[in-house]
């Protein structure tokens, strides 16, 4: 059920795209940095629905891995099309977790009020429709890779928010999820590079990892998942969802899906 301070206005911005007023210095969402339960870790992955998720399911599922789909409504495809919803039905059935990455891939900061709710408020009701999950993760766009870190060898970035785009995620129910380790796949490094900095990561035995990776690389599919899993896992961690790592819920709401109709588009 929804955290009942929020049930109105969820469900208003649920079932209609109508602006939500902003209070000014009102209340900022959580934002996570990290999991918080010991010996755990979360593989997450970004930019979806796209063509390798199937394959990237299967992988996790295989190896009894429960994985975390941040999703975009309208960035490499429409998340209403056939194929892209099937991938989003394909990663709940296998039992991962789904969760929201805005609906363009926008940089949030340089929104609007209105304008980041929209962002919002679009994928948050196609995950709806499409699974019956209204999310209660969600996850900013990255920083330019000007911006990256290198911090012990191991490549850092953030997701780019700021305090409007926190009270808009605080109004929306939302939790902000960031990442406490990038693989890299997505800012230029090859698979050797995202395996060694895996390597290195392990080497130094944290207690917990909230991993960021790409569903849209295809190494990341077929090389570097498959290769992380097997060394986190003879490291003695247990891969679960964001969710679980972080004693958090996965979603605010839940439903049956909803029959396709005439609103599945972008």
């Amino acid at each position: 059920m929804l955290a009942s301070p929020l049930v109105a206005l969820c469900l208003v911005v649920l079932v209609s795209a109508s602006p939500v007023e902003r209070r000014q210095g009102g209340p900022s969402a959580r934002v996570v940095t990290s999991c918080t339960q010991p010996n755990t870790v979360a593989l997450t992955f970004d930019d979806g629905p796209y063509t390798y998720l199937k394959d990237v399911s299967d992988t996790l599922t295989n190896n009894n891995v429960i994985g975390t789909f941040f999703f975009n409504g309208n960035n490499y495809d429409c998340i209403y099309d056939n194929d892209s919803a099937q991938r989003v039905q394909y990663a709940v059935a296998h039992g991962h977790q789904v969760a929201s990455h805005t609906w363009s891939h926008t940089d949030l900061t340089t929104l609007n009020w209105d304008q980041i709710h929209n962002e919002m408020w679009l994928v948050e009701q196609a995950l709806w429709k499409i699974v019956g999950r209204y999310p209660a993760f969600m996850r900013p766009r990255t920083l330019n890779s000007s911006f990256l870190l290198e911090t012990s060898n191991i490549r850092k970035a953030y997701g780019n928010y700021n305090n409007l785009v926190l009270q808009a995620s605080y109004i929306r129910g939302q939790v902000v999820a960031v990442w406490d380790f990038d693989s890299g796949d997505s800012t230029g490094s090859t698979p050797a590079q995202s395996e060694a900095a895996y390597d290195a990561l392990i080497a130094k035995h944290p207690s917990n990892i909230l991993a960021l990776n790409h569903e849209t690389q295809e190494t990341t599919a077929h090389q570097v998942l498959p290769y992380a899993i097997k060394k986190l896992k003879a490291a003695g961690y247990r891969l679960v969802s964001l969710a679980e790592c972080t004693g958090l819920p996965a979603y605010q709401k839940t439903q049956a899906p909803t029959p396709r109709d005439s609103t599945w588009h972008c």
